[in-house]
C-alpha cells in the first residue's frame, strides 16, 4: 500500500474541547441529567440479566475491534452489530447528552469517571461474566481504579501510554526525554498530538509539574515552554504513524498503540523508533461501559464476555495494536511490539499515577485557555 493510500490511524481524529459545552457539572466530573426522561438514574443500579435482549448497538472509535470478532459474536448469538463511531470523547458525550441510545461504549478513564458520577452508566456485576476473572484476578490495579471504585461500572478494554515516535534513519538515536521534541535536526518536521491534555501534559512533565495541573501559574510556565516549541512544529495532528510513514514527520508525539499498529504498515520497522520520556509518560485506559439508557444491556454483557475470551483477545490485540489487560495475552503483545519495547504497558506503569484526571470547573477553564493560547502560537 502506498503512503498516500494509508488508512487513518485508529485514534487519528481525537480532539479536545470544552467541558462546559457538553453540559458537564460545575465540578467538571458529571453530566447534566435534566429531567432524566429515560429514567437513567433508576436504571443505573438495576442488575443486568446476561442474555440476548436484542441486537448490539455499539459506539466506539472507528476500527477498534477486529471484524472477525464481530462476525463471530453475531453468528454465535444470532444478533446484528449496529456500529456507530465517535471521533473524540467530547463527541461521545455530546451524543449521550442528546439522548442517543447505545448498548456498549468505550470511554477513557477520566470520562468513565464523569459518566459514572453523572449516573449515566449501568452497574456491571463482574461475577456474571465468565471471563472477567482473567482481568480482575491478574491486574490488581483494575480491581479498584481511581476512576471507578471497585470497577463497579466498567471493565478495562485497552491500555496505552504516550511517547515520541521518530525516524531513526533521519535522526539517529534520541535521548529519552521530552526535550527531544526540540531537536534541531527535526525542526519543521515535528508534530504533537491534536489533544489538549496530551500537549499540556507533555509540557507539565517536562517542567516537573503535575500532569493535569489547573493552576494558572503552572499553566503559564507550561505555555511559555510550549511557545518555544511552536515555531519548530509542522503542526498538530493525531494521525501520528501515518505522518511518519508518509514522510511528513521526522518526529511526533504518539500513542503507543498507534505506533504498534504502524508495524503492520512499515516495510522496514528498523527505520522507526518509539520512546517514552524519562520525565514521565502519560498512561491511559479505555473501558467497556454500558449506558444507563441502553436498550439491550444483556447483549452488551454477552459482548464484553465474548471479547474477553482468550482467542478473541489475541485477535484483537494483533488487529488494533493496543494491549488488553487480560491474563495470558501478554506474550501476544510482547511479540507484536518487539521492535518497539517501550510500547509495553506494565502494572508498574498503571500504578505510577500518570493518568489524566478531571479537574474543577475553574481548572478546566484554565486548561482550555492555555490550550487555545498554545494552538494560536
Amino acid at each position: 500500500m502506498s503512503p498516500e493510500a494509508l488508512p487513518p490511524s485508529r485514534r487519528s481524529f481525537l480532539r479536545a474541547g470544552t467541558a462546559a459545552a457538553l453540559g458537564l457539572s460545575a465540578a467538571g466530573c458529571g453530566f447534566a441529567t435534566g429531567d432524566d426522561p429515560a429514567g437513567t438514574t433508576a436504571a443505573a443500579a438495576t442488575p443486568i440479566d446476561v442474555k440476548v435482549d436484542g441486537d448490539l448497538v455499539y459506539f466506539n472509535w472507528a476500527d477498534f475491534v477486529d471484524p472477525a470478532v464481530f462476525e463471530g459474536f453475531a453468528k454465535e448469538y444470532g444478533v446484528k452489530v449496529v456500529q456507530s463511531n465517535f471521533d473524540s470523547m467530547e463527541g461521545m458525550a455530546a451524543k449521550l447528552n442528546a439522548g442517543n441510545r447505545y448498548d456498549i461504549i468505550f470511554p477513557t478513564a477520566k470520562w468513565a469517571e464523569r459518566l459514572a458520577a453523572g449516573g449515566r452508566l449501568r452497574a456491571i456485576d463482574h461475577t456474571r461474566l465468565k471471563n472477567a476473572e482473567a482481568v480482575f484476578g491478574s491486574y490488581d490495579y483494575f480491581a479498584d481504579p481511581w476512576y471507578d471504585p471497585g470497577s463497579a461500572h466498567t471493565v478495562p478494554f485497552t491500555m496505552y501510554k504516550t511517547g515520541i515516535g521518530w525516524r531513526r534513519d533521519r535522526l539517529g538515536d534520541l535521548t529519552g526525554s521530552w526535550d527531544d521534541l526540540w531537536n534541531d535536526r527535526a525542526k519543521g518536521k515535528v508534530f504533537v498530538l491534536d489533544d489538549r491534555d496530551e500537549v499540556l501534559g507533555m509540557g507539565a512533565l517536562k517542567l516537573g509539574l503535575d500532569l493535569t495541573t489547573g493552576d494558572p501559574g503552572d499553566l503559564a510556565r507550561v505555555t511559555d515552554t510550549l511557545h518555544t516549541l511552536r515555531p519548530r512544529l509542522r503542526g498538530f495532528s493525531s494521525d501520528s504513524y501515518n505522518n511518519l510513514l508518509n514522510g511528513n514527520a521526522d518526529m511526533t508525539q504518539a500513542w503507543s498503540g498507534d505506533m504498534a499498529a504502524m508495524l503492520a504498515q512499515a516495510k522496514d520497522p528498523s527505520v522507526y523508533g518509539f520512546e517514552t520520556a524519562k520525565e514521565g509518560a502519560p498512561v491511559n485506559s479505555d473501558c467497556y461501559a454500558i449506558p444507563a439508557n441502553a436498550q439491550h444491556p444483556g447483549t452488551a454483557m454477552l459482548f464484553i464476555d465474548y471479547m474477553l475470551r482468550p482467542e478473541n483477545v489475541k485477535k484483537n490485540i494483533e488487529y488494533i495494536g493496543y494491549p488488553m489487560p487480560v491474563r495470558g495475552s501478554e506474550d501476544t503483545y510482547t511479540a507484536l511490539v518487539e521492535p518497539f519495547p517501550q510500547c509495553l504497558v506494565t502494572a508498574a506503569d498503571l500504578k505510577d499515577d500518570r493518568f489524566f484526571r478531571n479537574g474543577t470547573a475553574k481548572g478546566e477553564q484554565a486548561r482550555d485557555a492555555a490550550w487555545t493560547d498554545v494552538k494560536a502560537g
